[in-house]
């Protein structure tokens, strides 16, 4: 029974892992749903990671790289997400540090934005505090949005 449940949680995991990539807290939520047992989810989780199946650090990566080039979202945004599916704070750290590294990048990106979405720049006040709002929702910190939208403003 045991060697049936094992291929269960396992075949359970490579569906759950075929449709895109997981973190490991992803798929132990997923075994668990699934009823489970604990000690099967570990066998499994450390079966995905020795065959490099499930890899954290390189989800932290892509999915920093994605969503900054893709999503434009700034490095709060994508911190808060990488957290909420349970990655862990040091590789996000890493994650971030490797996709931008620098505060004036982030700047960088974050004008590029507002010029793409804005490129007839502010008439009034409220287009100022209205495009301060989008990239403080896109994951800009306030300093770089702030700084942004002066930048733009000019």
């Amino acid at each position: 029974m045991a060697a049936e449940e094992s291929g269960k949680g396992l075949g359970l995991a490579y569906r759950y892992l075929n449709r895109r990539e997981r973190t490991v807290a992803e798929v132990r939520g997923r075994l668990e749903q699934a009823e489970i047992g604990s000690d099967e989810i570990d066998a499994v989780v450390e079966e995905l990671l020795e065959y490099g199946y499930l890899d954290d650090a390189r989800y932290a990566r892509m999915f920093a790289e994605d969503k900054r080039n893709l999503e434009q979202w700034g490095a709060e945004r994508i911190s808060r997400a990488l957290r909420e599916r349970g990655v862990d704070r040091e590789l996000i750290s890493e994650a971030l540090a490797l996709s931008d590294g620098q505060q004036e990048s982030e700047l960088e990106r974050a004008l590029s934005l507002l010029r793409q979405r804005l490129p007839a720049g502010p008439a009034d006040p409220r287009d100022r505090e209205r495009a301060f709002g989008m990239l403080v929702r896109k994951g800009y910190d306030s300093d770089v949005a702030g700084d942004a939208v002066r930048a733009w403003s000019r």
